[in-house]
């Protein structure tokens, strides 16, 4: 007995048990894989199955789950605000400019609804953006990314600093550098994770500054004649059908494509394009577009460490009911 207090009174004893009794508190407000394994052991599966259906039925969703990541992530946290809309003094992230083009918000519903029946109030809004993100880049024929779990859904939205937080597809590429190392992100991730334009496709709104008045000249001229057709006025009505495929090529396969295309000048955005042009960046391009697998290795890496930024964990904000709408008090 008399050895065993003098252990426990050495200070080596009393380092450990500190350095323990940290870890176990720091640990607990972390992102953890297989987070729900005990509180709901199906969430993920769930998650899976729901993602998969819509995307039998409406292939589009896949794309819209990787954009939701990108839109909710880059906008202080991880941690669904993306999702509120207006009301009760809630001024919807959804609102803005930088929005433009974003739907099938309803169907997060469905992916909740399916949750709750299971575990109510137990899987935050936050975790199913990142998990449907996960999952519908499986279904776009990209990587298996594992993520952590564990994010809780913010109380408010951050309307206010949509513009400023994420980059647009007209932005010089050092602003968008800029934004994207802001959370972390090192150059060759940034051009991974612009790979995503690979897929899905975008309005003339974002496009027609590249045609009109003149057509921007580090476009491929039959590129340039292709996207006039689909976009034949300056001027598109913005609620119109009146878009262009991101990658005609395999547009709806998370591929190198991307990055093959911007070789040759068939960049569809601005930011696409300048890709090319900038010294720091040119080089992954190349990497990227010779080497299929070294790309979807490098995406993975990027958009976990996107799902990971700054997001609220352990006490900090809530699991909301629904993900349109913060709990009542």
């Amino acid at each position: 007995m008399a050895t065993n207090n003098k252990l426990r009174s050495s200070p080596s004893f009393i380092f450990l048990s500190l350095a323990l009794l940290f870890h176990f508190y720091l640990c607990k407000g972390d992102l953890l894989l297989n987070y729900y394994s005990e509180s709901c052991p199906n969430a993920e599966d769930i998650i899976k199955q729901e993602v998969t259906a819509l995307y039998n039925k409406h292939g589009n969703t896949a794309v819209s789950w990787v954009r939701n990541l990108f839109h909710d992530c880059m906008v202080k946290s991880c941690d669904a605000s993306l999702l509120l809309e207006t009301v009760n003094g809630i001024e919807s992230e959804q609102a803005s400019e930088r929005s433009f083009g974003m739907r099938n918000f309803k169907y997060v519903s469905t992916i909740k609804e399916a949750l709750e029946k299971e575990c109510p109030l137990t899987v935050s809004c936050a975790d199913i953006v990142a998990l449907s993100a996960r999952d519908g880049i499986v279904m776009l024929g990209g990587p298996r990314i594992e993520m952590k779990t564990g994010r809780r859904d913010s109380k408010e939205s951050y309307a206010n600093f949509v513009e400023e937080s994420l980059p647009n597809h007209n932005d010089s590429i050092t602003l968008v550098l800029s934004r994207f190392q802001s959370i972390g992100l090192d150059v060759e991730g940034i051009v991974a994770l612009l790979g995503a334009h690979s897929v899905g496709r975008t309005h003339c709104m974002n496009l027609v500054q590249r045609l009109y008045p003149t057509v921007d000249p580090t476009l491929d001229p039959q590129y340039a004649e292709y996207l006039k057709g689909r976009c034949p006025t300056p001027n598109p009505n913005p609620n119109a059908v009146l878009y262009a495929r991101n990658d005609r090529e395999t547009p709806m396969i998370l591929d190198n494509m991307y990055y093959k295309n911007l070789l040759g000048h068939k960049g569809l955005l601005i930011v696409d394009q300048q890709l090319t042009s900038d010294p720091t960046t040119y080089p992954y391009v190349e990497k990227f577009a010779a080497d299929n697998g070294y790309f979807q290795d490098q995406f993975a890496k990027a958009v976990l460490l996107l799902s990971e930024n700054n997001p609220l964990t352990g006490d900090d904000g809530e699991i909301r009911k629904d993900c349109r709408y913060v709990n009542s008090i």
